[in-house]
């Protein structure tokens, strides 16, 4: 194949690619501004009700069935992170500030990214599978024709549940690190990490620790949800259309939380919070 060829097929298929991903995120962009205008509507508006027994149902289903894997990871996390920082401070006599590392570490980056990881695994895969068996079974368009909107009653009580949710959880999750830090410090690194732990840890973190994590937490929680909803909504082909929905809201979430996580971290070091 000439050159010319080669260089001709890699702009079309850097193209393409560039086109497909533009429009993704267009998909996404369009599906948070209809269900944004439906919460909004919910809210303020007497003439459309708001319904709590779905979002609380959503919310049970995200969040609370979800508390228990949630709580087991990141206290591991907190483990991981105690016997793995101890070794390279200890011949520097700093081994007492992992209590620190733990802190900033899990309040700030790891408990939003790795709640919402098991999230996207957990409740973003089900909402996807849910929705795309609708779908297929037509149960969208039932709705349809009896005049019920489905982004009013399938789209944002789960993104309005997970986000919330994601919230709360990175909370725990937060406290959960720590508390698996402490746990291994006790049993395992001596009293030279273990004395003291919790009072270097509340010296050192301060407020923006806590609440710029939680603001990754609620975006994250809106990113996995729109892409599980909005996978399950356009899912064609039966099952294997199903499965390709769950499949690629896994994937997708994980990349879209990495890459926020990423876009925050810059915009933290700029603004120094």
């Amino acid at each position: 194949m000439p050159a010319d060829s080669k260089a001709r097929s890699l702009i079309e298929a850097v193209g393409s690619r560039a086109i497909a991903v533009f429009s993704y995120a267009g998909g996404l962009a369009l599906l948070l501004g209809s269900a944004w205008g439906w919460l909004c509507r919910m809210i303020f508006s007497p003439k459309v009700r708001f319904g709590r027994q779905p979002l609380a149902a959503q919310m049970v289903r995200v969040g609370v069935r979800s508390l228990g894997i949630v709580l087991l990871v990141q206290g591991f996390i907190g483990v991981i992170l105690a016997l793995q920082m101890t070794p390279p401070l200890k011949p520097w006599g700093q081994e007492q500030q992992v209590s620190v590392i733990i802190g900033i570490a899990g309040f700030r980056m790891l408990g939003p990214i790795i709640t919402g990881v098991v999230l996207s695994g957990f409740a973003g895969a089900s909402i996807a599978a849910e929705l795309g068996t609708m779908v297929v079974a037509e149960e969208i368009e039932a709705m349809e024709s009896m005049a019920l909107n489905p982004m009013r009653f399938l789209v944002v009580p789960r993104v309005a549940a997970t986000a919330c949710m994601m919230v709360l959880l990175t909370v725990l999750a937060d406290m959960m690190i720590a508390f698996g830090g402490w746990l291994t410090a006790a049993l395992v690194l001596g009293p030279a990490v273990y004395s003291g732990y919790w009072e270097r840890m509340r010296l050192q973190l301060q407020y923006t620790d806590f609440y710029t994590g939680l603001i990754m937490a609620f975006v994250f929680g809106v990113l996995i949800s729109l892409i599980a909803c909005y996978e399950g909504l356009k899912v064609k082909g039966g099952a294997e259309g199903v499965g390709r929905a769950t499949t690629m809201t896994v994937v997708n979430s994980i990349v879209a939380i990495i890459l926020a996580a990423c876009v925050f971290t810059v915009i933290f070091y700029v603004f120094k919070l």
